[in-house]
């Protein structure tokens, strides 16, 4: 951690907010030509990246091919996804699985030396790059290394952003709340990227760390940019039933090893909902799950993977195995308790693939951004893809932008106003339970009008409530993600308010069926 530091060290060519794959990479790449400034809310390795087991899907194999990865991208985005977009994405997927290992990142291999790919829901070939089931972290700690030992990055951790500073629609970079001296500073850029990740911890159950509340999407929205598709919030299948775990995942790699999803009483039900059977993509297999425990009343269905060779298991799961035995769970021998979870935003921060913001100077990458690369469900470990795609050539209009040498521009410092400490805090935590209640119960992954218009009436209230302690009282790092949980809830329900149709992860109990013509929700502050 950076203390201790001069004003001039927060100022500039670059803002990076966010340190998960999307921020890190794009860091790197422009190192070589800017002076970058990368801030981050908690330690630097915290994000969603370091908690991603699964890996990264790429055409990596001759038996494979880019058309069969792009046809499975659009089937799975069902009508939403752009397919110049998506077939861009694909196509640099190799180059970039090349850098990383440049990189130093030691992706698992067969017995003959070749990279193992492994295949998960709603893809037709095994694809999927992965250090065992641990892939995020082992890809987090190389670009880690890496900014370490580039002297342009300079890092500051603890540091979690308020607001953009904007003047006549141009970003001139950020305030942002020290949490270990509780001082506000302004870092200014001329370009600023948002790569803050996700918005899961707005929901009660997430396989999402507690940072993803959504801070980038909500500040962008408040700054003036247009928000795109939050309807579509992706819940996996398979997070961990255990009341002494918040938010463990269970990796989808292991459907796509032979794992199979049973009822209490031992059934198989995939059968009954997709012919894929438990490699239907992700919105079939949550909604199956979703059915089945209203229809018996149980917590939990059961994911079992116990009829695979034990050694297979524990050294191609190795983390998992790890986790659940801590809670007496063998893995090799006994099924694993799972419920579905909030797990992944497809809608976002409306950008092009090199980041591009309605906004001046504001740039937004990885799971804060909607490229319309996943559509209406995101295909299985293609996040990880479009966040190095995307960091690549956001890098590059970055050094356009660079070159037209835009002027540095101060901002005035933060004000408090007549805001005092609090001696209420409970106010805090009781409305982010409420908003995660309130999500789940009413926006969750079956949807009504009913249920919607509940959530409308209620996220208004606190909205207002939120708002008013906000201007009360000083700023602490909850505050700041309660303000941005409950902007982020109301923009998830007003998108799923204006969607009438089911399509994708959207499904609504009103209008069951789907429009024949695929439309984004754009949604924008006036």
């Amino acid at each position: 951690m950076v203390t201790n530091v001069n004003t001039s060290d927060l100022v500039s060519d670059v803002l990076v907010v966010g340190s998960g794959i999307a921020g890190l990479s794009f860091a790197l790449k422009i190192a070589d030509f800017a002076q970058v400034v990368l801030i981050t809310k908690k330690e630097k390795a915290e994000s969603n990246t370091n908690y991603a087991q699964s890996g990264i899907a790429a055409v990596l194999s001759p038996s494979d091919s880019f058309e069969t990865h792009v046809k499975d991208t659009l089937d799975c985005g069902n009508g939403l996804s752009k397919k110049a977009v998506v077939e861009k994405v694909v196509r640099e997927g190799p180059e970039r699985i090349r850098e990383l290992l440049e990189l130093g990142v030691e992706f698992s291999r067969t017995a003959s030396g070749k990279l193992d790919l492994g295949r998960e829901g709603g893809h037709s070939k095994r694809r999927v790059v992965h250090v065992k089931d641990l892939t995020g972290r082992e890809i987090e700690d190389a670009l880690l290394n890496a900014v370490a030992k580039t002297p342009s990055i300079k890092l500051f951790e603890n540091q979690i952003a308020i607001n953009l500073a904007m003047k006549h629609n141009q970003c001139l970079g950020c305030y942002a709340l020290d949490t270990e001296d509780s001082a506000v500073k302004n870092f200014g850029a001329k370009i600023t990227v948002l790569a803050t990740g996700g918005i899961g911890r707005i929901y009660l159950h997430t396989t999402n760390p507690e940072i993803a509340t959504g801070d980038g999407i909500a500040m962008a929205y408040r700054a003036g940019a247009t928000i795109m598709n939050m309807e579509f919030t992706q819940f996996h299948p398979t997070y961990l039933f255990h009341p002494k775990e918040e938010s463990f995942l269970i990796s989808e790699a292991l459907r796509g090893e032979g794992a199979v999803l049973r009822d209490k009483n031992g059934r198989q039900f995939m059968i009954d909902y997709d012919p894929m059977k438990e490699l239907a993509p992700r919105d079939i297999v949550a909604r199956a799950i979703d059915q089945e425990l209203k229809k018996s009343g149980d917590n939990c269905v059961l994911l079992d993977i116990s009829q695979k060779d034990s050694r297979f298991v524990r050294s191609r799961f190795p983390g998992i195995h790890e986790k659940c035995l801590s809670f007496g769970i063998d893995i090799t021998k006994n099924p694993i308790p799972v419920v579905p979870a909030a797990h992944y935003c497809c809608g976002g921060v409306k950008a092009t693939i090199a980041g591009e913001t309605d906004i001046a100077n504001l740039l937004a990458i990885g799971e804060t951004a909607c490229t319309g690369l996943h559509g209406a469900n995101r295909l299985a470990s293609n996040s990880l893809l479009e966040a190095l795609v995307c960091s690549h050539h956001a890098a590059k209009r970055c050094k356009e932008l660079l070159k037209k040498k835009p002027r540095l521009q101060s901002f005035a410092p933060w004000e408090p106003g007549n805001a005092v400490d609090t001696d209420e805090a409970v106010v805090i935590t009781q409305n982010r339970d409420e908003i995660r209640r309130l999500m789940w119960n009413y926006v969750g992954i079956v949807r009504s009008n009913k249920r919607l218009t509940r959530a409308k009436k209620r996220i208004s209230l606190m909205q207002e409530e939120i708002n008013q302690y906000y201007w009360d009282f000083a700023i602490t790092a909850d505050l700041i993600e309660l303000r941005n949980m409950a902007s982020v809830a109301e923009l998830i329900i007003d998108s799923a308010i204006s969607r009438k149709e089911s399509r994708g992860i959207h499904y609504s109990l009103d209008y069951p069926q789907k429009l024949p013509t695929a439309q984004d929700t754009l949604l924008k502050k006036h």
